[in-house]
């Protein structure tokens, strides 16, 4: 699936700036929220707020072939994370150089971790483990 993207510099140095960002071993994760969303809102045909993804990988990770090859890692990650993600943010992925040798899926354990200590995560998760709980409690 196409993401939409980040294509404005200036926001990148916004992210990198003013967002709250998190570390990992693979990945630098910056994110900021997205003050153009009501407009991509109106543009979005379902009419939902997304999330822009911009990702970056530096010639320290390695020529081009293991650049292309640490995006797709990259995205692939995100994808299977992003259907729980808050929507209406600016997202900034950057790529270390450890993550030349590794798959999607420890990316996307550690996006997943990443976003979790960013408070990325919907409430909806957590309401339905409550729920659950508290109707089986009733019984």
């Amino acid at each position: 699936m196409k993401y939409p993207a980040i294509k404005e510099h200036h926001l990148y140095n916004k992210a990198y700036r003013a967002g709250k960002h998190f570390f990992g071993r693979y990945v630098c994760v910056y994110v900021l929220r997205d003050l153009h969303a009501k407009r991509l809102r109106k543009e979005h045909p379902q009419k939902i707020y997304v999330n822009r993804l911009g990702l970056s990988v530096t010639k320290k990770v390695g020529g081009a072939v293991k650049r292309s090859r640490a995006k797709r890692i990259i995205r692939a990650g995100y994808s299977c994370v992003q259907k729980d993600l808050k929507t209406g943010f600016l997202i900034v992925i950057s790529a270390r150089p450890e993550i030349l040798g590794q798959k999607s899926t420890a990316v996307a354990k550690e996006l997943r971790y990443a976003f979790s200590k960013l408070d990325m995560f919907e409430e909806k998760e957590m309401e339905r483990k409550n729920i659950g709980s508290a109707q089986g409690k009733d019984k």
